[in-house]
């Protein structure tokens, strides 16, 4: 009887150059939408509230309460219906479409008008976060472009990732954060923590990093470019750097040191990723590799915050 093999599936084509008024046009709404998550979710530590998830359909906040918390509403970028879908827990949905390649500025009107009826005015800074766009949202009226075929194939990637990057977090037994998405850079990022608190930083640093940096971590990522790395690429970073980091040896062998802001910086390109022969064990050894060098080196106890089989425990 011959087994059943599983052969892994081919990964699509991301060319950044290709969709990078659509990639802006999305980064912007996504922006909106994970601005409006900040101002209405309780805190938690490390930024963890204002983030956005993969989902089945694209790309949205979880539920957000309201009305001392007897509903809620969730805000969802649906790839399918071309549309942002503002679902209430009374059951109706707000559906407002980008089919007819609405620029920022009209969505970002229609969108506010929709969130206010609801009783919510998230009150934010009303202009997009480290793109180099220096306007209001209703001001942007240079981005509307919505090629869906880029979109689609940039949520599915994206999808893809997110389980990868679900089945390395299990792993660990120590804190870490849940697979989500960080909307100012557009990245899907899960960090590891060791539990070790941090001296606070320099009252000069933004509150940003003050929260984000307030303990030890080794953080992992995927990103689809910017312009100083013009194409999709996985990372991962230990903070504090240990000494020496980056003589540990990487997995696979196309991964590569390079510095960051004076830092080494793990990095993989997802074009040697989707030419492999199997995609997704190749992104995992990168993934532990990293963790691995980074722990070692800043001298965390691997053996307990690993997570054993089953029939080991």
């Amino acid at each position: 009887m011959k087994k059943n093999i599983v052969v892994p599936k081919k990964l699509p084509a991301l060319p950044f150059d290709e969709w990078t008024d659509t990639r802006l046009t999305i980064h912007l709404i996504l922006q909106i939408i994970g601005k409006t998550r900040l101002k209405s979710t309780t805190r938690k530590n490390h930024w963890w509230y204002i983030t956005l998830y993969v989902t089945p359909r694209g790309f949205g906040t979880h539920g957000i309460p309201i009305n001392d918390g007897l509903d809620s509403f969730e805000i969802e970028l649906d790839i399918k219906r071309k549309a942002v879908i503002i679902s209430r827990s009374s059951g109706e949905d707000i559906e407002l479409s980008l089919a007819d390649n609405p620029g920022i500025a009209e969505f970002y009107t229609r969108f506010m008008t929709e969130i206010n009826s609801l009783g919510v005015f998230p009150k934010f800074i009303e202009k997009p976060f480290d793109v180099g766009i220096d306007k209001r949202f209703d001001e942007i009226t240079e981005y509307h472009h919505y090629n869906w075929k880029f979109i689609n194939t940039f949520w599915k990637l994206m999808l893809w990732n997110n389980s990868v990057f679900q089945e390395f977090s299990g792993r660990f037994y120590g804190k870490s954060c849940p697979v989500h998405i960080y909307w100012h850079h557009l990245d899907l990022v899960v960090t590891r923590f060791s539990g070790k608190k941090l001296p606070a930083m320099d009252k000069s640093a933004r509150i940003l990093e003050k929260d984000t940096y307030s303990h030890e971590q080794i953080s992992f990522g995927f990103w689809v470019g910017d312009n100083n790395v013009p194409e999709p690429m996985y990372y991962s970073y230990t903070y504090p750097s240990p000494d020496r980091i980056d003589d540990e040896t990487l997995q696979p062998r196309e991964a590569f040191w390079q510095d960051s802001n004076g830092s080494p910086m793990a990095l993989l390109r997802y074009e040697d990723v989707k030419n492999s022969v199997n995609p997704r064990k190749m992104v995992l050894s990168f993934l532990e590799s990293t963790y691995l060098a980074g722990a070692k080196r800043a001298k965390w106890n691997i053996d307990e915050l690993t997570v054993p089989d089953l029939d080991q425990l």
